[in-house]
């Protein structure tokens, strides 16, 4: 009998064996797809290769072999094989991540492609006085066509209307008019970003730069290296000359990581002005048409450079020579869902079985990257100056509790309250004011999106929470309402308390929207653009707002985190952190080490192009190392600080974690059930003998309800991996949970948060 063993997306923790009957293609080959029965279903699953049959057992066929070539070449079926290991993971959901969403389904295996109408302009119109005379008082298709050009010349219908917030009549008659035109075209054609300009790099490396290429390429198979440069300091340009010589001179591929959808385009324009349509994007932006339309064109090799955030390391590249993980010391490369995998490590993974370079690039390497290569895992490299002779800008503290302290004292006692005063400094409104004289351009970081963090009643003390998690809801007002930043519930804004019915709310804390007002009042004629979640909620938000900044349309970029890492605008002269303190004070081993990351990112926008720049830090701690640290952009002295820290009591990179988590509808049972976890894994350490290992713990975690889900946690330590792997998959697959209360039992190794 001929048998296959198959891997299903379901949460077990084992393989099944499916007969081959006569009419199937034989051998099928492993990491192709194969339509199977599973109990009252259909389901896709990976083959992994023929198997012997069970004895005494009658077996269900396989219905279909789906592919005539392997949807996951052999390196990335050892790569699932490792995650699933490494991060206690089920193999078949491992494998199910590893595929975009429409070759997952039983009921099209093989989607069929589709079309879409688009729109294109079909009548060039270079200059201003030809647009208004063709024109004239239509101005919605004015705008629609301003926007079309854009795009590049050609945008999908419905994306178009969307953006230009019109009609499809108005599309219509502007084609009428001759200035435009629709057609239909399939997915592949609309392209991910084929309708922007790219951007050719600098020819011509530095000899530092080229002194890096150099040791790069010359690596062993498999070799890791950390490259630590600066913020400004070409590290693109290297990744660029590296995947130069992959590409043209061994003829092999390349997968290039990047942390946020945000930077993606500017990355993806930076290596499409070196290799054209060489270049493919996969990231969760994408809709799922488009981001098959980029995994099929990779399969093929139509293109040999994958580009995008954590999911394109399994892009289905064969022959890979080289895997780039962009700063890498990012959270975002964390999987938060099963399977709960670090994008760095299993590029490490993945590369070793392609027998692939790998670079891992950034100005603040993460400390469990830095203790590897003084381990002797990874070959460090430096690039300690800026590209071009440039110099890093001066960083400036301002301590806010003097500085408001100082405000109040020169204000009239008859004058309005300032809501000014507590969030900039005269320091950092003197500093933004200057640029705006000069034509010159300002970034502004705020780590806290909304109008203001919670709403307090003045006469009861009340504060809005969110019915389904342990978090107060943030004000948002544009559009106004309160919102869960957690589940995302959101419900009016009251006119009085709901506890006392005062009618004195107060809005307290601060938020991207409110500064964001607040600068516009004070700065009336300023070009202002807010960059967070929800102003780029859309369909390649972040690529507008960037265009807009890169034009010289905006004279302040507001945001969080996303505009802190990555970003090059010469014109940015001036950086401004609003609150330095955000991530400070979090119960979590990592902030100081986030908060440091975040300042010295942030402060490397500035001073990129020949006008120089400066940063201004508003903190109230000016004394915390991390703080301290980015004032002087002296990382190795951070890391020193900090790695000492961590020795006692052990934190990575000096031990291993699991973070154990127990979740259930109903509190005292998710506690009851936490706790008897705990101790089962505790008999079992005693039980064998485990003494390398450490269990801290059960308590509530310091978000102890999320979407109406209890939860209790305790953690794993241990500096045996080994050790460490055996215990995480024992855990998930055997530590008994009660089955009531929804209780379900979560083992996240590695995790980059404890909240």
């Amino acid at each position: 009998m001929r048998c296959i063993d198959v891997a299903l997306p379901v949460p077990l923790f084992r393989t099944f064996t499916y007969s081959v009957p006569n009419g199937v293609a034989w051998p099928i080959a492993a990491g192709s797809r194969v339509l199977v029965p599973f109990r009252n279903r259909a389901e896709i699953g990976i083959c992994l290769g023929e198997t012997a049959p069970p004895e005494g057992v009658k077996l269900k066929a396989v219905q279909a072999v789906v592919d005539s070539t392997p949807s996951l070449p052999d390196a990335l079926l050892q790569t699932a094989r490792w995650i699933s290991d490494w991060y206690a993971a089920p193999l078949g959901l491992t494998l199910r991540s590893m595929l975009p969403t429409p070759l997952t389904q039983a009921k099209s295996p093989a989607p069929v492609a589709k079309t879409q109408r688009v729109v294109r302009i079909v009548l060039e119109l270079p200059s201003l006085l030809q647009r208004e005379q063709r024109f004239a008082r239509a101005k919605q298709q004015r705008a629609v066509y301003d926007l079309l050009e854009a795009q590049g010349g050609v945008a999908p219908l419905e994306s178009l209307r969307v953006q230009a917030n019109c009609s499809a009549g108005v599309i219509t008659a502007m084609a009428k008019r001759g200035a435009g035109g629709g057609a239909r075209r399939g997915h592949a054609t609309r392209s991910i970003r084929r309708t922007r300009m790219a951007v050719a790099p600098p020819p011509n490396p530095s000899a530092a730069q080229r002194d890096v290429i150099d040791a790069i390429l010359r690596g062993d198979p498999g070799q890791v290296f950390l490259l630590h440069g600066i913020t400004g300091s070409g590290k693109t340009l290297v990744y660029i000359e590296v995947l130069r010589e992959v590409l043209r001179t061994q003829g092999r591929t390349a997968i290039v990581l990047v942390p946020e959808i945000a930077l993606t385009s500017q990355t993806v324009d930076r290596f499409r002005g070196a290799f054209g349509d060489d270049v493919a994007v996969l990231h969760s932006g994408l809709s799922d048409g488009e981001r098959l339309d980029a995994w099929q064109s990779l399969r093929r090799g139509e293109r040999r450079i994958a580009v995008g955030a954590r999911s394109a390391l399994f892009a289905p590249l064969e022959r890979v020579g080289v895997v780039i993980v962009d700063e890498e010391h990012e959270s975002s490369y964390k999987q938060s869902e099963t399977p709960r995998y670090h994008a760095r490590e299993a590029a490490i993974v993945r590369a070793r079985a392609e027998g692939a370079l790998v670079v891992l690039g950034s100005a603040t390497p993460s400390l469990e990257s830095w203790e590897r290569a003084d381990r002797g895992q990874a070959v460090r490299l430096s690039l300690p100056d800026r590209a071009g002779g440039a110099q890093l800008p001066p960083v400036q503290v301002v301590d806010m509790r003097v500085a408001t302290k100082d405000a109040l004292a020169v204000r009239s006692p008859q004058a309005p309250y300032d809501p000014m005063l507590s969030v900039f400094s005269a320091t950092l409104l003197a500093a933004i004011e200057s640029r705006l004289h000069r034509g010159e351009q300002s970034l502004l970081l705020l780590n806290r999106r909304g109008f203001a963090a919670f709403v307090q009643c003045h006469a009861c003390g009340d504060v809005q929470v969110c019915p389904h998690c342990s978090i107060s809801l943030t004000y948002h007002r544009v559009p106004e309402a309160l919102v869960c930043h957690y589940c995302q519930y959101q419900h009016d804004m009251p006119s009085v308390c709901p506890q006392c019915a005062s009618d004195k709310l107060q809005r307290r804390g601060l938020g991207t929207q409110q500064v964001e007002k607040l600068v516009a009042e004070r700065f009336p004629e300023a070009r202002i653009a807010r960059m967070d979640v929800d102003t780029t909620s859309g369909k390649w938000a972040h690529t507008q707002i960037l265009d807009r900044v890169g034009r010289g349309e905006v004279d302040i970029l507001l945001g969080t985190q996303m505009i802190a890492k990555g970003l090059d605008f010469p014109n940015v002269t001036l950086v401004g952190v609003i609150d330095a303190d955000t991530g400070l004070n979090l119960p979590d081993f990592r902030a100081s080490e986030r908060t440091f990351q975040l300042l010295s990112q942030v402060a490397g926008r500035a001073g990129r192009g020949p006008k120089g720049g400066d940063v201004v830090v508003q903190t109230r701690m000016p004394h915390a190392h991390a703080v301290q640290h980015a004032l002087t952009h002296n990382f190795l002295g951070f890391v020193r600080e900090e790695l000492g820290a961590r020795r006692h009591p052990a934190y990575p990179p000096f031990v291993h974690i699991a973070n154990v988590i127990v979740s259930g509808v109903h509190q005292g049972a998710t506690a009851a059930a936490a706790t008897e976890a705990a101790e089962w894994v505790t008999q079992l350490m005693k039980r064998q003998g485990l003494r390398d290992l450490v269990l801290v713990g059960p308590a509530p975690c310091p978000i102890d309800r999320i979407k109406d889900r209890w939860r209790w946690h305790f953690l794993l330590k241990s500096s045996q991996p080994k050790l460490m792997t055996r215990v995480a998959r024992y855990v998930a697959e055997r530590c008994p949970v009660p089955k009531d209360s929804e209780l379900r039992l979560v083992v996240d190794r590695d995790p980059v948060s404890l909240l």
